[in-house]
């Protein structure tokens, strides 16, 4: 069976750069209709003419009533990938709860609330949606507790919403990334700090934002009719080391 997107609306949140940049572009180059949002008032120049673009703020709630709103006038919406996502590095003393709670509203809340909204247009003939979330939701670090904590429970919310929409044959599922080599990456580590990473991976090498992104195409795709509800890393075995 190929993999084959015509006539699926795809939404694809945090679309504009990094892994979701990558997976919105694959899905395009499959034949789906995609819609990606970004934080932005216009559309970045280097995202092709064929995805459509809105803004959407996770931090600001009237953004969020408006996209949904914009969403509402479509007839039916097959995939929601939610990607959009912050970090704040701190340890305990030095966390400001204000950073925390905008942590937890963009990385967890915002996938809750706009998959409560989106999933009566899945209900009518199934559907996929496929949360992004990270190596830091089974592991631990030194400062990342706030993301920690959103990443985490985004993977019991996929769990939860797995079980839920079960009956509705729409497959919820978290792909969570390990180190991945993306243009912000390369943009804010230097050369040996790079090399000192993929010292500690299995397979000597950080992620290419196409390996992720080929996971969630399957898990999106007509391929998959029954994985639902997991958390799957794709980390080069870092997290069994």
């Amino acid at each position: 069976m190929l993999i084959d997107f015509t006539n699926k609306t795809i939404i694809v949140t945090g679309g504009t750069s990094g892994i979701g940049k990558e997976i919105a572009i694959k899905f395009a180059e499959l034949g789906g209709n995609l819609i990606i949002t970004g934080t932005s008032s216009s559309k970045p120049k280097d995202i092709p003419i064929s995805i459509s673009y809105y803004q959407l703020d996770l931090l600001d709630d009237s953004s969020l009533d408006n996209f949904i709103e914009q969403l509402g006038h479509l007839p039916q919406i097959d995939i929601l990938i939610n990607n959009a996502g912050i970090n704040v590095i701190n340890e305990l003393d030095m966390i400001n709860v204000n950073d925390h709670d905008e942590v937890i509203k963009v990385n967890l809340n915002g996938p809750f609330i706009i998959s409560k909204k989106l999933v009566n247009k899945m209900k009518s003939s199934g559907g996929k949606i496929v949360n992004i979330g990270s190596i830091w939701s089974a592991i631990s670090k030194k400062g990342r507790l706030s993301y920690i904590t959103s990443k985490a429970a985004l993977a019991g919310l996929t769990r939860g919403l797995s079980t839920d929409l079960a009956e509705d044959n729409i497959l919820v599922n978290t792909v969570s990334p390990g180190f991945t080599l993306t243009d912000l990456t390369k943009r804010s580590l230097s050369k040996e700090e790079i090399i000192k990473i993929t010292d500690t991976i299995p397979m000597k090498r950080m992620a290419e934002t196409s390996e992720i992104a080929n996971v969630v195409i399957f898990l999106a795709s007509d391929l998959n009719t029954y994985l639902t509800g997991q958390n799957i890393f794709v980390d080069g075995g870092f997290i069994n080391v």
